[in-house]
């Protein structure tokens, strides 16, 4: 049984910081893993994703420079530490790692992903 449990949302003031966490259980992620977040009445959109041997980066235009995500392969966590929060960062985060064959991707979903249940963010102004 594949599972993916983010933590670590909450309500924060801008200029604030979080650190959201991802456990995954059920395999082990062979390409990339990425996070996702969506804010209310907009699409899901890939914000930072993360190559799991390599561990290089990439991330959207609107969090670049803010928002830094980590992957620890030893236990199996992927993981984003978000700083200098803004309002328009509010939304419902999500971790995903792609089904086998498929890729990461910024912005719009594509391909099969294996989904968590996302967890909550809050900015306020």
């Amino acid at each position: 049984q594949v599972q993916l449990m983010e933590s670590g949302g909450g309500s924060v003031e801008a200029g604030g910081s979080l650190r959201l966490s991802c456990a995954v259980s059920g395999f082990t992620p062979s390409y990339c893993m990425e996070w996702f977040r969506q804010a209310p009445g907009k699409e899901r959109e890939g914000i930072a994703q993360i190559y799991v041997e390599s561990f290089a980066t990439v991330y959207a235009d609107t969090v670049k420079g803010r928002f830094t995500v980590s992957r620890d392969n030893t236990e199996n966590r992927l993981y984003l530490q978000m700083n200098s929060l803004k309002p328009e960062d509010t939304g419902t985060y999500y971790c995903a790692a792609p089904y086998s064959g498929n890729a990461c991707f910024i912005g719009r979903p594509r391909g099969n992903y294996y989904w968590g249940q996302g967890t909550q963010v809050n900015v306020s102004s």
